[in-house]
Formats: C-alpha cells, sequence, structure tokens
C-alpha cells in the first residue's frame, strides 16, 4: 500500500526530556488518524516532526515518499497545517488572506474561484469580505480549510482543531473533514476530544508518555468504548 504519512521509528528528545520514543506509523490517502492522549504524551511533536518544524534525533518521517528532514520545502507543496490557532493576517479580508497563500504556494486564481474555496468551506460572500481581525476561530478556521483545498493538498495536519469551538462550528468542521476524506486527503488530527475523534476518525491512535500505545479502527468501538480505553491507558 502506498502511504501518504509514515514514520520509522521516529525519536524525538529534548534536554532532560523524551518526547517521541520510537514512532512507528503509516496514514493512507483519505484516512483521517486522530491521535488521543495527555498533554506531553507526544502528538503535538509527531505534527512537527511531519511539518519539519523540529528535527528528528533519529528515525524518519515521510510525505509522500519524501523524507522530510532531508527535503523540507519539498514536503510543503503537499502539506497543509491548521494549528489551534489559525494564523492569518487580522488586517486583510478572509478573500485577500487565501489570495496571499494560494499564491505564496504558487497557484494564482481570480476572486470568483477565491470565493468558490471559502464558499465550500462554510464562509459566507458577506464574511469573506469582512477583516479577518473580526472573525470568531471557527471562522478562522474555515479560511484555512479553504487553503489547503486551494493549494491542493494531499496531506492536512491538525493540532486541537476543535478546542475553543462551539458545537454548531465542531460539527461544521467535521463535515469538512468527511468531505476531504472522501476526496483522498489524508489528515492526522491531535486531539483531545475523544467524541469527535470517534465521529470523524477512520482510526484513532492513543499516546502515552511518546509511545503509540494502541491503535483501533474507529469502526470497531463506540463513543464509550473509546473513551473506557483511552482512561485505561491515562490510569497509572
Amino acid at each position: 500500500m502506498n502511504y501518504i504519512l509514515e514514520a520509522r521509528e521516529l525519536r524525538k528528545e529534548y534536554p532532560g526530556r523524551l518526547a517521541l520514543r520510537g514512532l512507528n506509523l503509516q496514514i493512507a490517502p483519505g484516512e483521517v488518524f486522530c491521535l488521543l492522549g495527555q498533554n506531553g504524551a507526544g502528538k503535538s511533536t509527531t505534527i512537527n516532526l511531519f511539518l519539519g518544524f523540529v528535527a528528528p534525533t533519529s528515525g524518519a518521517a515521510f510525505v509522500n515518499g519524501v523524507e522530510v528532514a532531508a527535503q523540507p520545502l519539498k514536503i510543503k507543496e503537499y502539506l497543509a497545517y491548521i494549528p489551534e490557532q489559525v494564523m492569518l493576517y487580522p488586517h486583510l479580508t478572509g478573500l485577500e488572506n487565501l489570495s496571499l497563500f494560494s499564491s505564496l504556494a504558487g497557484f494564482q486564481y481570480k476572486e470568483p474561484e477565491l470565493q468558490a474555496y471559502l464558499a465550500r468551506a462554510g464562509l459566507s460572500t458577506e464574511a469573506a469580505r469582512r477583516r479577518v481581525g473580526t472573525y470568531s476561530k471557527g471562522m478562522r478556521q474555515k479560511v484555512g480549510i479553504a487553503i489547503a483545498v486551494a493549494k491542493h493538498a494531499k496531506v492536512l495536519l491538525l493540532d486541537e482543531p476543535t478546542s475553543g469551538l462551539d458545537p454548531k462550528a465542531s460539527n461544521e468542521f467535521s463535515e469538512l473533514l468527511r468531505q476531504l476524506s472522501a476526496e483522498g486527503t489524508a489528515v492526522l488530527m491531535a486531539t483531545h476530544d475523544i467524541f469527535r475523534a470517534k465521529e470523524v476518525g477512520t482510526r484513532v491512535g492513543i499516546m502515552r508518555e511518546g509511545k503509540l500505545v494502541d491503535v483501533r479502527p474507529t469502526a470497531a468501538l463506540n463513543a464509550h468504548e473509546l473513551e473506557q480505553l483511552y482512561l485505561t491507558y491515562m490510569h497509572d
């Protein structure tokens, strides 16, 4: 099988702390893989290693077959990243942000095309013309999704994307992920939200102290069973 994301014995050590202990992970196109775990479990470190934000101590991360540490610029062609707080230019409109970020990725779109990407992400025409400084977190995330789609990203990396979202915004976000997954986009999402992981994930992985301690297909568990499994691993 061709994996779009792969970690091979990925290890990250900081002074006095081992953040990741020999991670092995494969994610196929169209998969939504949710990483569950407490703060400090290694979820964000995993995403940062795939992004090339930090270098591995040993092992390797691959995106579309390209080793991240060897070709950090090349892998950006395949990735889009939505952190907990989407970083956009607050003085620009949603349209202007999308135009800027898609042009930086090498795409030049006319305004109707930009509007269509934002509308697909669930942002109204009126909102698209407002400054991002007036946006809620959910609206900023919609611009983030629109940027990912406009860039034709093969992989979406998400770090706690639903924290601080109200239920309606969370549901809208989940629906967008399902659509992207159906079109073949791979998603790796670090989250504390067990319910959301069950709802949108195809597989869930539970991390503890830098190790991936369990991986399950979400279809094999109901939300209660997943919660109990998670709590089992969180007990000392």
